[in-house]
Parts: structure tokens; sequence; C-alpha cells
């Protein structure tokens, strides 16, 4: 009987641990995630300003030399945009944002960013879009420290608090 109330108690503590750590993780994810993002942006306004490469080429550029943890989202947007040949730039955008949120650990303020990207692309000549660029990276680089402050704030926390949580219930049900 102590047997089992001991491996029941392990796996309590266990689960909540692996929860707290999970929910500690999307904070650090959230944080490294924009690092890329921006790295991405850079490499596409490299290849749009200064190539002048046209824009599903460019975006499949941005997928070769970037993270792969964030650039796959451009070759998303590309293959949308060369599927759905009607549609906009910021149609294509848009569709991702589903995996901007699950995969990436993305708030509403950075999938915002990610898509006024989306409607600024290509609408303008290339003085503005390097403008719009800079405008774009200097949110980023708020964001960024925004999520720092975050994930230094709360995945300590709740990594803990997921071990401290089994732990009580542990003690509450002994």
């Amino acid at each position: 009987m102590g047997l089992i109330k001991a491996m029941g108690g392990l796996l309590i503590i266990l689960s909540t641990t692996l929860i707290g750590f999970y929910y500690g993780n999307r904070f650090s994810n959230r944080y490294y995630n924009l690092i890329y993002l921006e790295q991405c942006f850079k490499i596409l306004e490299t290849e749009i300003v200064y190539g002048a490469v046209p824009l599903p080429e460019a975006l499949t550029n941005v997928y070769n030399k970037g993270n792969k943890k964030v650039s796959f989202i451009f070759e998303e947007v590309k293959r949308h945009l060369l599927e759905n040949k009607k549609g906009d730039i910021f149609h294509s955008f848009s569709n991702v944002v589903n995996l901007l949120k699950d995969r990436l650990s993305f708030k509403d303020r950075d999938i915002e960013i990610f898509l006024s990207l989306g409607r600024v692309l290509g609408s303008s000549d290339r003085q503005d879009q390097e403008k719009n660029f800079k405008f774009i990276l200097n949110q980023i680089a708020v964001l960024q420290r925004e999520a720092k402050l975050e994930k230094d704030k709360n995945e300590k926390m709740y990594k803990n608090l997921g071990i401290l949580t089994g732990i009580a219930i542990v003690i509450i049900l002994l």
C-alpha cells in the first residue's frame, strides 16, 4: 500500500512539474522566436530593398537562410501566395496567424507586427520599404525587451510553481 502511495505521489509531482516547465518554456520560446523573427525580417529586408529580388524568391531565401524554428513561416506565406494568385500579400501573411500562436508562442502584439509587414510589403518603392522595415524592426526590438522581462520574471516562477504544486497536492493527499 505504501508503495502505491509513493508511486502515485511521484506521478503527481512529475506531472505538475512537467506542466510548470511547459508553461515556463512558453516565455523562453517567445523571446527566442522574436529574435529569430527579427533575423528573418533583416534577411527579407536585404533581399527586397538591396537585392531587388522578387517576393516569392525572397521568401524562399529567408526560409533557407533563417533559423528554421521561425523561417518556415515565410515558406508557408510563399506557398499560399503562389497557390492563391488572386489574393494579396496581406492575405497570405494572415493565413499563417494560427502557426504563430500555436508553434511560436507569439502574443497578439507580436502577430500584429508580423501582419503589419504583410500590409506594407510591396506597396511602395524601395526607400519607403526600407523605412517600413526599420520601423518594424524597432517595434520587434521593443517586443524583445518586453519578452525578456517576462521570461526573466515568469519562467522560473512557473517551473517552481509546478514542482511546489505537486508537493502540496501530495502532502494534502497523505
